[in-house]
């Protein structure tokens, strides 16, 4: 049995041994295995042109073939959500991260496009329940005022791994080849997964290395408990609580509960059209620089890497935005976000030629799409309990996902049948769809009024 949390008051606390930090060793342990994850996805965007001299596909079938690991990932969320509560993110997660690294080797070692679909159908599976154990020791490891940042944390190695991606990519693919990248990076989701084994509790409490003093200062900064209303105590912004809805939301403590919620829905609808447009810069962005741009391979590697180091940049200031500039509200970096992006897809239609000037330009875009993600993760979690927590993030992870599937064959067809112009105008038009999607959902905060 686990040994129950210990919740001590404010005095209590200074009695005790100076309480640990050893959630930032949780915090530094799931950024480094989800890059790696990461760079799992990413490194078919950096392999296609090349791949594609093998395995002859036109561009909606290169599409499709990016969307099969985005479609099975997708599908893969809820299922995942019941693997972690029954089996607990230890295990799961661990296991998750192993089959990951072998579907990512086996790509490598294809000879035919069908067996190449089934591993990144296979890849897609394998990775479904990372993202929501992360979620999950996130929702369980840190206190409310910190769980912006360390959502923040997270989706930076979601981008982290985009950056050294098509660096090391196009190294290897120069030295010896593109089945060779699949291999590379399969070797360390293997090793990460025992770190993680060994050194992460599904609760603090049942850890070795937390002590009582870090065990209250998480518990006591939690949501309140089932039943009562819950919304981390904010002081008012009047003119922006007026424009963002807040509200003093009730928990969520039901399947039907959260399954009826349309902040829960709309969330994952807006999650599903801007994660689309990263998933379009993943996996077309190499091509493009290639065959549009003239760029080297080398220049390319360098180049593509540009919109993951602003998008880590976009998702550590994202996550500090919400928890401290606006007081634990999610949804200005949300919209924020949501409108920038649209402006910077229309200015990347007249985007010059120069790789330093078009580095900058999609630094910017890579970190302007970034500062409302780590938002999406966190926006639940005052509302939502943590029982029913899993499943509510699995319905915002299973929208962004079958957003990303979709939007890469999208780009193919509108490739084979317009051109590039047409692609970015497209991006434009779905994150302005987003900003409108959000004006529909509240702010789950509890506002501290006070006296004058």
């Amino acid at each position: 049995m686990e040994p129950q949390s210990v919740k001590l008051d404010g005095a209590a606390i200074s009695a005790q041994m100076k309480p640990t930090k050893y959630r930032w060793i949780v915090a530094t342990l799931f950024f480094v295995i989800y890059t790696i994850a990461a760079a799992d996805r990413a490194n078919l965007g950096v392999a296609l042109p090349f791949l594609r001299k093998e395995f002859a596909m036109n561009n909606a079938e290169a599409g499709g073939l990016v969307s099969l690991f985005l479609l099975a990932y997708a599908v893969a969320q809820l299922p995942s959500a019941w693997l972690l509560s029954k089996f607990g993110v230890r295990r799961t997660f661990s296991i998750s991260m192993i089959l990951t690294s072998i579907a990512t080797g086996l790509t490598g070692m294809v000879g035919a496009l069908l067996p190449l679909k089934l591993c990144r159908i296979g890849l897609g599976f394998a990775e479904g329940p990372l993202p929501i154990g992360v979620a999950t020791t996130i929702n369980n490891w840190f206190p409310s005022k910190e769980k912006g940042t360390a959502a923040g944390i997270f989706l930076s190695s979601v981008k982290f791994g985009p950056v050294i991606t098509p660096i090391l990519g196009a190294a290897i693919v120069t030295a010896w080849g593109w089945r060779e990248i699949f291999i590379f990076f399969a070797i360390p989701g293997i090793v990460l997964s025992f770190f993680w084994f060994f050194l992460v509790s599904d609760k603090p409490a049942a850890s070795r290395f937390v002590n009582e003093g870090e065990i209250a200062y998480i518990t006591e900064a939690a949501a309140s408990k089932s039943g009562v209303k819950v919304g981390t105590q904010s002081k008012p912004i009047p003119w922006l609580d007026k424009i963002i809805r807040v509200r003093d939301e009730k928990v969520l403590e039901t399947t039907s509960g959260v399954l009826k919620s349309w902040n829960v829905w709309g969330c994952a609808l807006g999650y599903c059209f801007q994660l689309g447009i990263s998933s379009v810069l993943l996996a077309w962005i190499p091509t493009y620089l290639l065959t549009v741009k003239k760029f080297s391979v080398m220049n390319m590697g360098f180049v593509a890497a540009a919109p993951w180091v602003g998008a880590v940049v976009g998702n550590i200031l994202g996550g500090l935005l919400s928890d401290r500039l606006v007081e634990k509200r999610r949804k200005p970096g949300m919209m924020i976000s949501a409108l920038a992006t649209a402006g910077m897809m229309y200015a990347l239609i007249q985007s010059p030629s120069d790789p330093v000037l078009y580095s900058a330009l999609i630094f910017t875009t890579g970190m302007l799409l970034s500062i409302g993600y780590s938002a999406y993760m966190a926006y639940p979690m005052p509302f939502v309990s943590k029982e029913k927590f899993p499943l509510a993030n699995a319905i915002v992870n299973m929208g962004g996902q079958l957003g990303g599937a979709a939007t890469p064959f999208i780009t193919g067809l509108l490739l084979d049948s317009h051109g590039w112009d047409w692609v970015f105008a497209f991006m434009a038009s779905i994150s302005a769809l987003t900003f409108l999607i959000l004006l529909t959902i509240s702010e789950p905060l509890k506002i501290k009024h006070v006296d004058a």
